[in-house]
C-alpha cells in the first residue's frame, strides 16, 4: 500500500514539476517552433528534461536506500545488506516518470507559434 501511495506522489510531483517548467518556456517553445523546429523535436527536449529529474531522484534513492539498508541490517533481525528486487523497482519508476511527462510533453509540443508571438 505505502508502494502505490510513494509511487502516486512521484508521478504527480514530476507531472507538476514539468507542467510548471513548460508553462514558464512557453514563449521560447513558440518561438523555436516558429523558426522551424519540428514539434517532435520540442517534445524530445521537455522529454529529456523530465527524465533527468527521473535519473537523479532514482540514483540518489538507490545511494540512500543503500546507506539506510546497511545500517538496518545491523540493527534488525532478517534486513539483508542489498534486496536486488527493490533497488531493480528504480527501472519501473523510470518507466512511470516517462508515463507521468507525457501530458507535459504533448502540451508542449502543440504550442501556437502565432499566439505567443502575439503576446511579445
Amino acid at each position: 500500500m505505502f508502494v502505490l501511495l510513494t509511487l502516486m506522489l512521484s508521478l504527480i510531483g514530476i507531472y507538476g514539476v514539468l507542467s510548471h517548467a513548460i508553462a514558464q518556456r512557453t514563449q521560447e517553445m513558440g518561438v523555436r517552433l516558429a523558426l522551424g523546429g519540428k514539434p517532435f523535436e520540442i517534445t524530445w527536449l521537455v522529454a529529456a528534461e523530465g527524465m533527468r529529474f527521473a535519473v537523479w531522484g532514482i540514483v540518489l534513492g538507490v545511494a540512500g536506500g543503500a546507506a539506510a539498508s546497511t545500517l538496518l541490517s545491523k540493527f534488525l533481525f532478517g534486513v539483508p545488506t542489498f534486496d536486488p528486487v527493490s533497488f531493480a523497482s528504480g527501472s519501473l519508476l523510470l518507466v512511470m516518470a516517462l508515463a507521468a511527462s507525457y501530458l507535459p510533453t504533448r502540451r508542449a509540443s502543440r504550442v501556437d507559434p502565432v499566439t505567443v508571438l502575439r503576446c511579445e
